[in-house]
């Protein structure tokens, strides 16, 4: 630990304050005088120019350090992961990772990340498992920017039952490196909110990932998720369903008579693999979100079904 921390403080404090000159490999458009601490631009055609580098500084002030993620390439390199509050929860979190030079701690551009891998550890059974992940990709859509994400959907928290790892493959500048089963702690999600739920259609068992809920407000909101699928052998992450489907929406209010709301869309299937739709939350407090997914047909594969309360026993909860 003490290691991890002296590699995060380096990658900070470096320098406390320079004033950028862009890298050689690009400076159009950079005014003198940006200033962003522990970074030396330098002449290096493998950094990003400083109002690149400022980008991804700035975003990197909105989220917080994975100790347990961190790394070292060839004692030159560093890889650092980052999710929005420093942990993980059950279902959705996305993970931010960058890659710096140790010497200057600039960010190293076209750094590539694989075979990215959660695997649970089921003690009271004797097995393992992994979880839906989706694709590794650039942020802020510049591929010369050092920045790369992925989400996982954690299928559980970690408990005496069970514990989680977390792989990954990374290379920088040609050399290879990574981390193997590096531990990690899932917590559970708080009571009002259930953002992962499952089906199956016949032997299959697909996964409906809900992403960012906590950003929802009262008003319209766009409504995102995922589709996984589990895959063969369940020690392999579970990919996007290959399939289409429609997800319909019924918001909820369990604690207010089950009122709903009006203006609510569909989610449909996006060219990114998501499904996208739109909720309106009338007021603050718990929403059941009732699901009901049809395939490309149009039949109803999963929920929609009427329990005694006249709603559908699949949906997510979301407290706002």
């Amino acid at each position: 630990m003490k290691k991890v921390k002296g590699l995060f403080k380096g990658f900070f404090m470096i320098i406390v304050v320079t004033v950028l000159v862009a890298c050689s490999s690009n400076d159009d458009g950079v005014q003198a005088g940006i200033e962003i601490p522990g970074i030396t631009i330098t002449d290096d055609i493998n950094c990003c120019s400083a109002e690149e580098a400022l980008q991804v500084y700035r975003f990197l002030q909105t989220v917080k350090i994975i100790p347990e993620l961190q790394t070292e390439i060839d004692d030159k390199y560093n890889v650092y992961a980052f999710t929005r509050t420093g942990t993980f929860h059950v279902g959705y979190n996305e993970i931010f990772f960058v890659a710096t030079n140790k010497a200057t701690g600039n960010y190293i551009k076209n750094f590539e990340l694989k075979s990215i891998t959660p695997l649970m550890y089921m003690s009271n059974m004797n097995m393992y498992h992994s979880t839906p992940i989706g694709e590794t990709k650039l942020d802020f859509d510049d591929d010369a920017l050092a920045l790369k994400s992925v989400w996982v959907s954690f299928l559980m928290n970690t408990s005496e039952a069970g514990s989680w790892t977390l792989s990954y493959d990374a290379q920088v500048l040609g050399k290879q490196g990574g981390l193997d089963k590096a531990e990690i702690t899932v917590k559970s999600l708080p009571e009002g909110q259930q953002w992962l739920k499952s089906f199956k259609i016949g032997s299959d068992t697909y996964y409906l990932s809900l992403v960012n809920p906590l950003d929802f407000q009262t008003g319209i909101n766009t409504i995102r998720a995922y589709i996984s699928k589990k895959n063969t052998p369940i020690t392999t992450p579970y990919p996007l369903s290959s399939e289409t489907f429609t997800i319909e929406i019924d918001p909820r209010m369990p604690d207010m008579d089950n009122h709903t709301s009006p203006d609510n869309i569909a989610l449909s299937q996006q060219s990114d693999g998501s499904y996208q739709g739109s909720i309106k939350l009338t007021m603050t407090g718990l929403w059941r979100i009732h699901l009901t997914v049809r395939d490309k047909n149009g039949n109803v594969v999963a929920g929609g079904d009427t329990q005694s309360n006249g709603y559908s026993s699949l949906y997510w909860d979301v407290t706002i």
